[in-house]
């Protein structure tokens, strides 16, 4: 390893001193959403981000008796501008994975959902191996775990990357791709849309936790350990005091944690 010269590391550290306070010495803290991922996140008739992540990201902050700004990022941008520190945390329905941990700090998970494969209506989607999928089309969102996933395992098949599912769920609707692998419970959403009467959920739910994690947690920087604390114990206050549960039953008609 090089080493640098004593005067760029000089430069460094007084631009360190430059740098804003962590969340925890703030009053208000900064929380990233994608806003392209119903019912988690999408933007209102208003303009407004809203949806579960964002209710959820709304009540923890109450608990924690803390001021906070959701701000909207898209997906590709949202880890670096958080390690950039252009906010806080990252609410954003983030499963919690081991390479992901290697590069942010995580909570403990505020909800669960496998991963399945969506179909139109009647297609024979009974097995959905790597072996059944050879040369059929696949759409999936990029740079997400799922991506990943079909590209180290399902290799064989055409995977076909969108910016965003809703790009996915449109070629699906189309024709152009057979499947799109995607969450359960975002999946469930779309599928109650007059755009999601196409389709259904093939049987097969993929629980790989090397890519699909351990649960869905929010994600800080890592050293941000008194930030981590509070929302985790703002997650377990907003569970015993029946808070969760009321936003939970305002988006799914079954428990998701």
């Amino acid at each position: 390893m090089v080493k640098a010269p004593l005067t760029r590391l000089l430069a460094l550290v007084c631009l360190a001193c430059l740098l804003p306070l962590t969340a925890s010495a703030q009053t208000k803290i900064r929380i990233a959403t994608e806003g392209t991922n119903p019912p988690f996140s999408i933007i209102d008739a208003s303009g407004e981000v809203t949806g579960f992540d964002v209710d959820i990201a709304k009540a923890l902050c109450a608990k924690m008796q803390t001021e906070c700004e959701i701000v909207e990022q898209d997906w590709d941008g949202i880890v670096p501008s958080l390690l950039a520190k252009k906010y806080d945390a990252i609410v954003a329905s983030l499963n919690i994975t081991e390479d992901r941990k290697n590069v942010v700090a995580f909570t403990k998970p505020y909800y669960r959902s496998p991963s399945v494969f969506v179909v139109r209506k009647g297609f024979d989607a009974k097995d959905v191996s790597p072996k059944a999928l050879t040369g059929k089309p696949v759409g999936v969102q990029t740079a997400t775990n799922h991506s990943a996933f079909l590209e180290d395992k399902y290799h064989r098949s055409i995977v076909r990357l969108y910016n965003t599912v809703a790009d996915a769920y449109r070629d699906l609707s189309a024709g152009r791709v057979d499947y799109v692998l995607y969450d359960k419970l975002a999946v469930y959403d779309w599928l109650k849309s007059p755009e999601g009467q196409c389709c259904e959920i093939a049987p097969t739910e993929l629980a790989d936790e090397a890519y699909f994690g351990s649960g869905v947690g929010i994600a800080l920087r890592k050293g941000d350990d008194a930030l981590v604390k509070r929302f985790n114990d703002a997650l377990d206050g907003i569970v015993k005091d029946g808070t969760y549960a009321k936003i939970n039953a305002k988006y799914f008609p079954f428990p998701v944690f």
